[in-house]
């Protein structure tokens, strides 16, 4: 059979139109959260809340604290009579180590109603894109027959494909993380301009070895451990900046001006802590299965389950890393900063795993294209 006959060269073209198409309007959606930032951060929550004196602070919290007070006194009556008036031990219990009661800021939910309409053309034009650009990926599916995923360009336009349906996913669920839009569609233009200037290759056939159904089950399985684990990653970054932050305010010493508006909007670091963990330990399974459908794949195509090529190690340190993470969560010493960096390593032991093994080490995996 000619390999070449079996290209739909006009659905391969398609599909280059249709992903540069979801990048233009994937630029539109970046311009519309970037406004929606500029212009949210001068919204009344955070004008009523810096405007908000010592003063008045101080009455809040001396009001509050005598409520607390009277609420944990209990009169005893004692043998000879009389009364005593005793104070509950008072119990403090935070969700996690960066919570310091500190509410969440306005995030990317609203604001004032024209960084709100702004945040909403932002998602429509998410949405467009989406469309856009998972259509591009079937149309490379079609054109070829195949899982589109058998080399870095179609892997990279997959992963920002599966990154955008998660979030969308997630706002459909009700999630208030529309935050996240400013830093995905960024990445997303990246990963698209990368993938099509650098790690671009045309529609072909596979080699043997990766025609086996396994294909769509071990790098799907991949691909979607990936997006979620960059979800993950984003809220752990911006977690660093936000508790940085709100040491600063617990001290006095709050930043005032653009950045400090940008940080006044994110979530509390409690929320993005709580974030980045339960994606990590959501997806953290379905890696473990990704790593264990590898290995079966291996013993069909090659012959063994395991042989320490260098996308199966990094595989494995990747499992690691977060495995560790995972661990540390759970452990009093590890929670906060600490395991916000072990989690960093870890994802990137992943994008090493996917850009630095594929493009600069050899072995079995070596079907980058470029």
């Amino acid at each position: 059979m000619n390999i070449a006959a079996a290209v739909n060269e006009n659905f391969a073209n398609y599909s280059n139109y249709l992903i540069r198409s979801a990048m233009f309007v994937y630029a539109l959606a970046f311009l519309a959260h970037l406004a929606e930032w500029v212009f949210g951060g001068r919204s009344k929550i955070a004008v009523q809340s810096a405007a908000l004196t010592a003063e008045a602070q101080a009455e809040q919290a001396a009001a509050e604290a005598a409520q607390q007070k009277a609420a944990q006194q209990v009169t005893v009556k004692t043998a000879g009579g009389s009364t005593v008036t005793l104070e509950r031990p008072t119990v403090v219990t935070r969700a996690s180590a960066s919570d310091r009661g500190i509410a969440d800021g306005p995030g990317a939910a609203g604001g004032n109603e024209k960084g709100d309409l702004y945040g909403r053309i932002a998602v429509s034009f998410t949405v467009l894109a989406w469309i856009l650009h998972a259509s591009g990926v079937a149309f490379r599916a079609a054109s070829v027959q195949r899982a589109p995923w058998g080399n870095m360009y179609e892997f990279s336009t997959t992963f920002g494909a599966v990154a955008v349906g998660a979030y969308l996913v997630l706002l459909a669920l009700k999630k208030d993380v529309r935050w996240i839009g400013l830093f995905l569609t960024t990445s997303v233009l990246l990963d698209l301009g990368l993938a099509l200037s650098v790690l671009y290759t045309s529609s072909e056939q596979l080699v043997p070895a990766l025609h086996s159904y396994w294909l769509w089950i071990h790098v799907s399985c991949a691909i979607i451990s990936g997006a979620i684990f960059y979800l993950a990653a984003v809220g752990t970054l911006l977690f660093l900046f936000r508790d940085h932050y709100e040491v600063a305010v617990t001290a006095g010493r709050a930043s005032e001006g653009r950045w400090g508006d940008i940080m006044r909007r994110l979530p509390a670091a409690a929320t993005l802590d709580k974030f980045a963990y339960r994606m990590n330990a959501l997806v953290f399974p379905l890696w473990t299965f990704t790593i264990i459908a590898g290995a079966i794949w291996a013993q069909a195509a090659w012959g063994r389950y395991w042989g320490w090529d260098p996308k199966e190690t990094w595989a494995f340190i990747t499992w690691v890393a977060y495995a560790c993470y995972l661990h540390a969560r759970a452990t009093a010493g590890w929670k906060g900063r600490k395991a916000a960096y072990l989690a960093l390593i870890a994802f990137g032991c992943f994008l090493f795993n996917y850009y630095g093994v594929n493009i600069f080490v050899s072995g079995k995996h070596s079907y980058a294209g470029v």
